[in-house]
């Protein structure tokens, strides 16, 4: 049994957040929302979202699935200024992959002097999933993320060096998510 404090018996509503099948179907089977972590692991993003659907049992939580997805999202001025502010992203996962610290690094005008060809790889296979540029740019990847993967909320990850970078992020996003035309709801968060 868990004790949260504070919080104990505030009826906080429980969903399980996964990267992998086993915690889609897990969700599934005891009727709970699942979050999917596409924004480190897009690779399995379409499988568990099948998996969680398969298995999913009503609950007293729940009577259909509820499918979220965290992705990451960096929304600038421009397509160019986005792609910077992305690299701070980029070299995190690329020192994740090499073992080394991983805190947050300035932006750089490229990747490419960064990495050897299997890192660079490994990289955009881990970000895959990332919606990156201008509000226009921005619109297009949620509205299809919502679309293809009948997602019913999206959890916006905004990895940028300069916290005043990652704020005018959000606030491009939540300017996006009123302008989406669909049923699900796009929830802005860190």
């Amino acid at each position: 049994m868990v004790n949260a404090i504070p919080g104990q018996g505030s009826n906080v509503p429980i969903t399980l957040l996964g990267s992998s099948g086993f915690s889609a179907q897990l969700a599934g089977r005891l009727g709970l929302p699942f979050a999917f972590a596409a924004h480190f692991a897009p690779e399995f993003l379409h499988a568990a979202a099948q998996l969680y659907r398969e298995h999913f049992r009503p609950s007293e939580t729940l009577r259909k699935p509820f499918f979220m997805l965290a992705v990451q999202v960096i929304a600038a001025e421009t397509d160019a200024t986005a792609q910077r502010l992305f690299t701070t992203s980029q070299q995190r996962f690329l020192r994740l992959i090499r073992n080394q610290p991983v805190e947050l690094l300035p932006p750089v005008d490229s990747m490419q002097r960064y990495g050897k060809t299997g890192d660079a790889r490994a990289v955009r296979s881990k970000l895959g999933a990332a919606i990156v540029g201008s509000n226009a740019t921005v619109k297009a990847g949620l509205e299809k993320l919502v679309v293809t993967r009948e997602t019913d909320e999206v959890i916006v990850v905004t990895d940028t060096y300069e916290h005043e970078d990652r704020l005018q992020s959000y606030e491009r996003v939540a300017g996006i998510a009123a302008m989406i035309e669909a049923n699900p709801s796009v929830a802005v968060g860190s």
